[in-house]
């Protein structure tokens, strides 16, 4: 009887609020942290969502997990391709002939042909608008000799970048053995790129366009299709590149920009093409929805400070770069303060450039950035011959 009893009180109890809050609170704060992790609903298996201008983490899913990215590896392709002709190495006008290896690439191309001669200009459009594997072989052949030590090329610059769980095996994305990278890697990579080099927004924001190929058989048209499609159906789309492959399933590192904020939204191993697009516009709206910028439009505004010694007692001073500060906490960037710091006992001489002190930011007590302050101006330390020239000087006015 007492048995039955028990068995009783214990269903009642456990049907009322005593058994559905235990007094701790564990439960419940396991589903307030359930809740915001699946806030965004995607299906892409790694996710990173990244503010440009400072590298800011705004989501993540999975962001480490090592993947084959397919075609997505292209980013760094470009970014090799734009550090060469900023190095002065090669040219837009250059023309790279196209190697047998480099046209027997398979998957997307453009159907370059042996003996084939394009532009660099071209060759870029032809991998950021249509994923061309032939023209990437091309490239790499062209800059490094071989597409080995492009590869290595690509490697090295990774590891520069941070991308600490990336090796790249080829130059086009196709499916390879230990050929990986994660969604965050991805993020720098893209982040370099676009950053570095903006005029890749010219490239991969073609929707459409033809290049003409001259071969020994004649010349032919060719129409490059941008396998991007938030190029055509998302407003503030910048770039950047997509990829698909068996293993990799549907890749994207989507770049935008809304209000003066730059995005990137990385998606790997989406289930088909449409739900990569979904992803990413989920992840773009999101960010857009939590950033806000502040940027100081007092680009000098900084009065001229003492300096001891010099042929002038004062020197003009001015900020290095115009200070940006990106918000995701909804804090209210109005409260921004900025308060000039210089380093003790100025004197001269002091050549243009030099930093003289720093300009610190801060938001509730908190220091959110800096920015060196340098002189505009040169000033010379003061001699005997400067005080007698100045003391002749006001004895005859």
């Amino acid at each position: 009887m007492r048995t039955i009893l028990a068995v009783v009180l214990s269903v009642i109890l456990c049907t009322g609020t005593v058994c559905a809050m235990p007094p701790d609170g564990k439960v419940l704060q396991e589903e307030v942290e359930s809740e915001k992790k699946n806030e965004l609903e995607l299906t892409a298996q790694s996710a990173v969502l990244m503010e440009a201008s400072t590298g800011k983490i705004i989501y993540e899913k999975q962001k480490e997990e090592e993947r084959p990215p397919a075609s997505v590896t292209k980013v760094m392709t470009m970014l090799l391709i734009l550090d060469a002709v900023e190095d002065g190495k090669i040219k837009l006008e250059d023309e790279v002939t196209v190697s047998e290896y480099a046209a027997s690439m398979g998957g997307s191309q453009v159907f370059l042909e042996p003996g084939e001669v394009q532009t660099v200009d071209t060759m870029l459009k032809c991998i950021a608008v249509a994923s061309a594997n032939d023209a990437c072989v091309a490239m790499s052949e062209y800059i490094s000799g071989s597409e080995e030590a492009f590869v290595e090329q690509m490697n090295a610059r990774a590891k520069g970048l941070g991308m600490e769980h990336t090796h790249f095996v080829n130059c086009n994305g196709l499916d390879a053995d230990g050929h990986l990278t994660t969604a965050y890697d991805i993020a720098l990579m893209s982040r370099e790129l676009i950053t570095k080099h903006p005029e890749i927004e010219k490239y991969s924001m073609i929707w459409m366009e033809n290049i003409t190929h001259k071969t020994n058989k004649g010349t032919s048209e060719f129409g490059l299709s941008n396998t991007n499609k938030l190029v055509r159906h998302y407003p503030y789309a910048t770039g950047l590149k997509t990829g698909s492959t068996s293993k990799a399933k549907f890749c994207i590192s989507a770049t935008a920009r809304k209000d003066g904020i730059d995005l990137i939204a990385v998606i790997m191993a989406a289930p088909d093409s449409k739900m990569r697009v979904k992803d990413a516009t989920t992840l773009l709206n999101y960010g857009f929805g939590k950033c806000t910028k502040y940027v100081d439009k007092e680009k000098g505004g900084l009065k001229a400070v003492k300096v001891d010694g010099g042929t002038k007692g004062k020197v003009r001073i001015k900020p290095e770069a115009i200070f940006q500060y990106v918000d995701t906490t909804g804090a209210n960037l109005s409260e921004i303060q900025k308060k000039l710091v210089l380093k003790k006992g100025l004197s001269a001489p002091l050549k243009k450039g030099t930093t003289v002190g720093k300009l610190v930011y801060t938001l509730q007590e908190e220091t959110i950035g800096t920015v060196p302050v340098r002189t505009t101006e040169k000033i010379d330390k003061i001699t005997y011959g400067h005080v007698l020239k100045k003391v002749l000087k006001s004895f005859w006015l």
